[in-house]
């Protein structure tokens, strides 16, 4: 009998999406920085990655597997009602099969102190907590707090109309709780300032203990006598006559006896025990979980107007919002992601902060809204948000990229070859991402483009390899490291008899060694309904390939890719 679990199930959940992990490559013309360095912590490596937000993951994925301190995302909640920037309209369970796709890599790329900031509304707000609880498991659940949108009343002629959204938070490890408190210097008002008998500010508590619980017969190993500076035995008891407890147990009173720091007063009744409690160096208490005191939606655009003028987004969330989740989860320096950039708040508030950020956005706000904003932000034009309190005075910069396109495409004749728009190099860093490698040409080996470990490389090119050839490879390659080769075909030898004769050796082909892996030209995954895929007829048993034409030698040795594609001689 198999073993039954609790989950959430919905029709087509059993399908996943075979991503393609593609490149990204930088526009320079569209990445912007600031014109001189305004502090020693500008940040200037932020990535704003322009294209489909799950299939941008997954190009993360393996340079950012487990470096994300906080993600937080505003993702489209399913209302059915189309925004000006978003088409929000998608069939429930379609929604939440790609909702789970990206929270699945979300957790891979998150810290293990990492957290996960999700804001939502009812449509989606229940189905969305139980997703995440078996995507990220029940253990990771923090709390759903709420965020008050609405500040004025609504003239709408309904009865109920709602006037918060949900922020739900997760974190990666169970049970894990890496967040501060709330700073709050009114916490001070509390204690004495600095006088003669202290230099700190302190307060002073009764060591009798008072109110629940303090009762002789409640704690009575805390029910023992004191000596006090007359020499008379004093007990807890009620100003009522009943026997009470101290506060502390009998060791810690008497560490305390120890160290003279138990403090004795004089009252009319005779001498009162106290401890000594000093004020903290940083005030500050737990955060609420209703949070009625952050700026509305309303508020929110006004802010946008000064952005944009009347072009504000339609759903736009507060900056002091995103302060106080990067106040709570994060510190400067800290990696902060938003696959779902809007706006662009995340990216603003982030740089505001001294986080490093990355965003993603496919719709073409990207360039309308977020943008202008980001450039704003770092020449310091921006006066509103979180500015003031943050005394942002600009700085910095971010580097624009794009999804690279399809590794693979389709020829004239039906079959699958390398997309022609892939360079030497883009080739070579396309396909060190899918074996596994970091792409990183050595300018040394002309045969290193990219490395495993420390002894395993990749060797990309498109040439028809020989046996000698392969041979003089290995040779250079040496008995202590292995190479993979990927090549449009070798020749002159079996694989078989290959991997015996040079076992440092692995061979593979172009583009053959690939074509199973991914779903190659699916360039949208995105969560409307509009760009979801038509039911693909079943491929034929075997697939053609195309195959580079043969060639007698591998490309020259070279410094950097530029003689990864070089022609042969025929």
């Amino acid at each position: 009998m198999s073993k039954q679990k609790l989950e959430l199930t919905w029709v087509g959940k059993e399908k996943r999406p075979k991503l393609e992990p593609r490149i990204l490559q930088e526009v320079p013309a569209k990445s912007y920085h600031a014109k001189h360095r305004v502090s020693d912590d500008d940040s200037f490596d932020n990535r704003l990655i322009f294209g489909d937000n799950l299939l941008a993951l997954k190009a993360l994925e393996q340079e950012f597997s487990g470096q994300v301190k906080c993600v937080f995302i505003d993702p489209p909640y399913n209302t059915g009602s189309a925004f000006k920037q978003y088409d929000d309209g998608v069939e429930h369970s379609v929604w939440l099969g790609l909702m789970r796709d990206r929270l699945e890599i979300i957790k891979r790329l998150l810290t293990e102190d990492g957290s996960l900031w999700i804001t939502i509304d009812d449509n989606e707000a229940h189905y969305l907590k139980i997703l995440c609880d078996e995507v990220f498991g029940r253990g990771c659940f923090v709390t759903a707090f709420i965020w008050k949108k609405v500040d004025s009343p609504n003239d709408n002629k309904v009865p109920i109309t709602p006037d918060h959204e949900y922020v739900l938070c997760f974190t990666k490890t169970p049970g894990a709780r890496p967040f501060r408190q709330k700073f709050d210097d009114s916490i001070l008002a509390a204690y004495r300032k600095p006088d003669g008998e202290s230099d700190r500010p302190y307060r002073d508590r009764l060591l009798k203990k008072n109110g629940k619980n303090s009762l002789r017969s409640d704690r009575p190993s805390m029910f023992f006598s004191l000596t006090d500076p007359d020499g008379a035995e004093v007990w807890p008891i009620h100003d009522d006559g009943r026997e009470a407890c101290w506060a502390l147990g009998k060791k810690a009173v008497d560490e305390l006896i120890l160290k003279k720091e138990l403090i004795w007063k004089k009252r009319e009744s005779g001498w009162i025990p106290y401890t000594r409690e000093y004020a903290p160096d940083s005030p500050s208490r737990p955060y609420p979980t209703i949070w009625n005191d952050l700026d509305t939606t309303r508020q929110t655009k006004a802010h946008q107007k000064t952005l944009f003028g009347e072009n504000v987004f339609a759903t736009p969330k507060p900056e002091d919002m995103l302060k106080r989740v990067l106040d709570m989860a994060t510190s400067p320096g800290d990696i902060v992601l938003d696959s779902f950039a809007g706006s662009g708040t995340t990216g603003a508030v982030a740089q505001k902060m001294g986080r490093r950020w990355i965003m993603v956005e496919l719709g073409e706000h990207c360039h309308t809204h977020v943008i202008p904003r980001l450039k704003k932000v770092i020449d310091g034009d921006d006066k509103g948000g979180i500015t003031e309190i943050a005394n942002w005075q600009g700085g910095g910069g971010f580097r624009y990229y794009k999804l690279a396109p399809s590794l693979i495409v389709t020829d004239r004749w039906g079959n699958p070859v390398v997309n022609p728009e892939y360079n030497a190099a883009q080739l070579a860093e396309a396909l060190a991402k899918l074996e596994g490698f970091s792409y990183a040409p050595s300018e040394v080996q002309w045969w290193q483009h990219g490395h495993s470990s420390e002894r395993d490389f990749i060797y990309v090119t498109t040439q028809n390899l020989s046996a000698e050839q392969l041979q003089a490879l290995s040779d250079e390659v040496g008995g202590e490291q292995s190479l993979l080769v990927c090549c449009a075909a070798f020749h002159g030898i079996t694989a078989s008899k290959a991997s015996e004769r040079w076992p440092n050796l692995t061979l593979k082909k172009i583009p053959k060694m690939v074509l199973a892996r991914c779903e190659w030209g699916h360039d949208d995954y995105s969560l409307n309904v509009a760009n979801l895929p038509m039911a693909q007829a079943e491929e034929p048993a075997s697939i053609a390939r195309a195959v580079a034409p043969k060639t007698k030698k591998p490309a020259a040795a070279s410094t950097g890719q530029g003689g990864l594609f070089r022609e042969a001689e025929e």
